[in-house]
Formats: structure tokens, sequence, C-alpha cells
């Protein structure tokens, strides 16, 4: 399935920037997405808004998330599993 995400470290280093783009799956208990970056690490903690919109929608939700799995995808791809550990705030 996929959904607009954005992502941002937690604890803000070096030049980790925002980074919005689509999954390409999702389950309940995380989701997969694919970039070209090469700052994501497993273990890293990130802010994450699933689904993500611009201005922000009802429907938005913020979690806390961890990075548990990088696949090396070959041109520059890499494949980042992402677990989300739990929500933040309440809903819109």
């Amino acid at each position: 399935m996929s959904l607009p995400v954005r992502l941002r470290p937690s604890s803000p280093r070096g030049e980790f920037l925002d980074e919005i783009t689509n999954t390409t799956n999702v389950s309940s208990e995380g989701f997969y997405f694919l970039t070209e970056r090469d700052h994501y690490q497993e273990g890293i903690r990130l802010s994450v808004t699933l689904p993500y919109h611009c201005p922000r929608d009802r429907g938005d939700r913020d979690y806390l998330a961890q990075v548990v799995r990088i696949e090396l995808l070959g041109d520059g791809k890499r494949g980042v599993a992402v677990q989300l550990l739990s929500s933040v705030g309440s809903p819109q």
C-alpha cells in the first residue's frame, strides 16, 4: 500500500534532513519505503507522520518509530523497514 509519509530524526544530528516519500508496504506495526538517502541506520529513531498531507489533514497521525532493517537494492537505492513504537499526541 502506498501512503505519503514524512520522516524526521527524533534527535536531530548532522545533516539528516526531513524526507517526504511514499511507502511501498504498510502494516499495523510499521511500513517499508525506498530511498536514495544513505543516512538511515538500523536502530535510529524517527518522528513519523503517516499518512502525511500538506496542509495537515485530520487523518494524519504522528508516531515515534525505529528503523529495523535496511536493504541495499542497487542503483543507489535502499529499502528501509520502520517499526512504529508509539503514537504521539492525540488525533486532530
